[in-house]
């Protein structure tokens, strides 16, 4: 296959640090609004007797809702960017959080789920491309920092379910929705930022470069694709269902499996923030490979070993494994540069698509077999990591 161009990091642009850090902060509290939802699991399957079909058919709700939209909003704001859609986006998880504060039946719940989707879908695309915009030429660095508030937002959610909701209820998540405003008091300023400096220009597109060819691209593409669903579909295996893996396997009470859940989480961000910067040194697709294919020993022992050696293999999954991401998505950005907005909607709306249909999938599994079993399922995912040894090899741009 032939290479993939990689220019050097522009030294003209400088790297906007400060916009950095205000993106991964709202990126932070995003992902932390965002994951309350399988984090109250236990809550919402004991409060109205779900079965774990049910919880998956919460997550697909969720997920599906923020796959779809996500490409169509980088389309979009790739003609048209839209300085202030973040806030705007943001209110819908306010709006979710809500919901699933005070919904009264099944229904209800779901619905909340769309409004977190939908919130989600938004902030996405547009805050991928103010990361890669404020890099500087760094992307890999730039990406890993922007995901790397996801991650930590993310692995703060079991925390805040085991000492603040579950001690005070499935309403006190309403509180959160302080943090969905300060959010979009943030966004709003990044958007003036964002307008002030000429980004908001609707953008003319580009002709096409050989080198940016369809078939030269779309098969990367598809490799990436491939590289994502082993990703996030064993990833879904661990947000949704590794809390009463612990509980049924090792019987451990609900808020030291949430402390569990968080110790895997908090390994993850660490994983994101290394991978990006590793992939701007020694190039992404070794970390691509390494990261995927490299997680697979631990991932065929997991299930098999003892409390201790799954604490420890679960932080080795999580920090291998995400590294991955921002070198995937830096990857597709590369591949086509004119569509930044688009690629990055793509591969998160695929990424949160794939997990949702990873959840509901292994919901069935469980109730069918036991949610032991799911994990002996998922642990042959990272085979799939196969698929980056195919991935185009990269060339550094000499020329001017």
């Amino acid at each position: 296959m032939s290479a993939v161009l990689e220019s050097p990091p522009r030294t003209a642009s400088r790297t906007t640090f400060a916009v950095l850090v205000a993106i991964s902060v709202c990126h932070m509290l995003n992902d932390m609004m965002q994951v309350l939802l399988p984090a109250i699991y236990p809550l919402l399957k004991g409060g109205f007797h779900l079965n774990f079909a049910q919880i998956g058919l919460i997550t697909l709700v969720y997920q599906v809702t923020a796959s779809i939209l996500q490409p169509v909003v980088g389309l979009y704001t790739d003609a048209k960017p839209q300085p202030f859609s973040l806030p705007f986006g943001m209110g819908f998880t306010l709006a979710g959080l809500i919901g699933l504060a005070f919904a009264s039946s099944y229904p209800e719940l779901l619905a909340a789920a769309a409004l977190l989707g939908i919130g989600s879908s938004i902030f996405h695309p547009e805050s991928s491309r103010i990361a890669r915009i404020a890099s500087g030429g760094k992307h890999g660095f730039a990406q890993s920092l922007f995901q790397v508030g996801g991650n930590f937002g993310q692995s703060l959610g079991p925390l805040l379910a085991a000492f603040f909701i579950l001690p005070r209820g499935r309403e006190s998540m309403a509180w959160f929705s302080l943090a969905a405003l300060l959010g979009m008091a943030i966004l709003t300023g990044i958007g003036i930022w964002f307008r002030a400096n000429g980004h908001a220009k609707p953008r003319v597109r580009a002709a096409v470069k050989p080198s940016a060819a369809p078939a030269r691209v779309m098969v990367p593409l598809i490799l990436l694709g491939i590289l994502m669903m082993s990703k996030f579909v064993y990833l879904a295996s661990i947000n949704s269902y590794y809390i009463f893996y612990l509980m049924h396997r090792f019987h451990l009470p609900v808020q030291q499996a949430q402390i569990d859940l968080f110790i895997f989480l908090a390994a993850a961000a660490a994983g994101t923030m290394i991978g990006g910067p590793i992939g701007d040194r020694i190039g992404r697709r070794a970390v691509i490979i390494g990261s995927i294919l490299g997680v697979l020993p631990f991932t065929l022992a997991l299930p098999y070993v003892g409390l201790d050696a799954t604490i420890i293999l679960t932080i080795l999954i999580g920090l291998i494994l995400s590294s991955a991401f921002s070198a995937i998505v830096v990857f597709a950005n590369d591949l086509m540069p004119g569509r930044i907005g688009a690629v990055s909607g793509l591969f998160f709306g695929l990424a949160f698509g794939v997990a949702g249909l990873g959840a509901a999938g292994l919901g069935v599994v469980a109730d069918w077999t036991s949610i032991t079993t799911v994990y002996k399922i998922c642990a042959f995912l990272p085979i799939l990591g196969l698929a980056a040894l195919w991935l185009p090899k990269p060339v550094r741009n000499t020329g001017a």
